[in-house]
């Protein structure tokens, strides 16, 4: 079932995507909380003439997004966490780990723009994660995660 979403849905998607999601979650969750409208000829022609409105304005949050992207890319994270046998970890590295971390160095992104593949991590290693700012502007960030050196 196709819904416009109206406002940030986790794990979903942002204000003003087209997503396909099951008839149930639509229809018990996302419409009746107000977060989206179903995807109807006339719900898609009103959101187009929308987007048309706020062109100007999405054309600033594109480029903060982009400059946003730029930062990405001149910034290096390693996260250290504790590590059992192997390079298996204590607990788990997730988006807000990585948030906290690209916050450290200088760059604040929301966690809720920060997806993780599989959403945690277990092992040491390299790996990205896919940071989306806008529904135009995505960009695979690359980070690693390292020992913290403290033996127990």
């Amino acid at each position: 079932m196709e819904v416009i979403l109206k406002q940030d849905v986790e794990n979903l998607g942002l204000e003003f995507d087209v997503v396909n999601v099951k008839p149930g979650y639509a229809r018990n969750y996302l419409i009746p909380k107000g977060c989206a409208l179903l995807a109807t000829p006339k719900n898609k022609a009103a959101l187009e003439a929308t987007l048309k409105e706020r062109e100007a304005e999405e054309a600033a949050l594109v480029k903060t997004a982009n400059d946003i992207v730029a930062k990405l890319k001149e910034v290096v994270v390693t996260i250290p966490a504790k590590v059992g046998a192997g390079d298996k970890l204590f607990g788990s590295v997730n988006n807000s780990d990585l948030a906290e971390a690209l916050a450290k160095s200088g760059v604040e992104i929301d966690k809720k723009y920060i997806k993780i593949p599989g959403n945690t991590i277990k092992r040491l290693g390299k790996y990205t994660a896919k940071v989306r700012l806008h529904r135009n502007v995505e960009y695979d960030y690359s980070f690693e995660v390292v020992s913290d050196g403290v033996t127990e």
